[in-house]
Formats: C-alpha cells, structure tokens, sequence
C-alpha cells in the first residue's frame, strides 16, 4: 500500500510541527517516514495513516526529530569547512600565493610602526564586523526567499548566515591568539612576527573566502548538494 500525494504533504506538514524547519532535513525525514509506514502497513494494513504515522514517529525516541537535525547539522558544517578549505588552498597555488607572500611580508614590516598593534586590531576588527554584517544581511536575504519559495534549505543557511557568524567568532580567538600581550611586536623573536603576520594573511583570506567567493558559488554549490535546488 503506497502513500498518496495528500498523505506526503502531510508529512512535509508534520516535520514542520515538529520542528524541522529546512526542506532538505524534512525531505529525508519524510522519505524515511513514508518507507517505514508502508512497512507498518504491510503487517498491519488496518492501521489508518494517523496511528502509522505516530508509531513511525514514536521510534524516533524522546527527542524526535531533534537527534537527526543535529546529525545533519555536523554533516554540513563539515563540509562547510571542506569548502573553505578548497578555496583557501587556491591562495597557496601560482599566482596568487606571491600576493599571499607579499602581503606576509608587508605586515611583518607593518609591525615596526609605532602604532602596529592597532593597526593590526583594527584590521582584525574591520574583518569581524564586516564578517556579523554580511551574516546578518545574509538571514534577510534568506528569510525573503523563503517567504517567496516557502523552501529554507540547512547548507544555504550555513554558507550564507550561520556559518559565516560562527567563522567569525573563531577569527575573534584567532586575533586574541595571534596578537602580542606586550603589544609591542619587535619584542618577539623573528619567528613569532611572521607567524602574526601569516596569521593576520589568513584571517584575510578566509574572510575573503566566507563573504566574497563562495556566497557568489552559493547556487553552483547547492545545487551540487540538492540537484532539485535548481528547480525552486
């Protein structure tokens, strides 16, 4: 006994309740649901879609949906990081790992200025802030297209908005970690200023890569991870 096209919007309907808010997550919890209720029926076929539905959703344990969102969560956000990490590599490959090297120099020079510590704080400043503006521009965006497509989908919200703000939290310990307590730069041995300026490069550079170069890709990459995402 198949499920009928009503009885699956109303599984589309049931995650929502349930607080499932991203039609990707909902898609496989509704595939999942629909295989283990025609299961169901199988050894209990007098069982209405109701009752079917409810001891599908009872395996799920106390939680409900909650464990397989979070599990989904980990899936994207890691692959969030692969992404990043494919695009940051680039920066590592001719021509533009000599920009990479011109800048690690020109930062390592900065640090004989008076005022290097500020200069380097305010550019690691500049960077988080702008990181928090785009996150927050990017959750409007989104939350217009669901609006207008009634679809939010968990990768997009992660390159666009959560993962954005979450890589900018980790670029404020990187600043903390990398900057002199003495503030004074020509204090350190010359190891430890390169390492500075190499660190000041990359937080650059993932910045670059968070808001500039893969929000551009965002459609080719969603559309790699959901091959109906080009239909909406």
């Amino acid at each position: 006994m198949k499920l009928t096209d009503t009885q699956i919007q109303d599984l589309y309907t049931f995650t929502r309740k349930h607080y499932v808010e991203y039609y990707d997550v909902q898609t496989e919890l509704v595939d999942h649901l629909a295989n283990d209720i025609e299961a169901i029926w199988e050894e209990k076929p007098e069982l209405s879609f109701e009752k079917a539905r409810d001891i599908s959703f009872k395996k799920f344990g106390i939680y409900g949906f909650m464990d397989v969102v979070e599990e989904k969560q980990r899936q994207l956000s890691k692959r969030y990081l692969k992404i990043i990490l494919r695009f940051v590599k680039e920066w590592f490959k001719l021509p533009k790992i000599i920009l990479t090297a011109c800048l690690v120099w020109l930062f390592y020079e900065v640090q004989s200025f008076n005022h290097a510590f500020y200069i380097y704080a305010t550019i690691y400043f500049c960077i988080i802030s702008f990181e928090f503006i785009k996150m927050f521009q990017s959750r409007k965006k989104i939350t217009r297209k669901q609006k207008t497509t009634g679809k939010k989908w968990m990768l997009e919200n992660i390159i666009l908005a959560q993962g954005v703000g979450n890589l900018a939290l980790i670029l404020f310990y990187m600043v903390d970690f990398s900057l002199p307590n003495n503030h004074n730069f020509l204090e350190l041995s010359q190891t430890n200023r390169v390492f500075c300026a190499s660190i000041l490069v990359l937080t650059i550079i993932i910045a670059h890569v968070t808001v500039h170069v893969i929000p551009n890709k965002a459609e080719e990459l969603l559309e790699e991870q959901y091959p109906e995402y080009k239909l909406v």
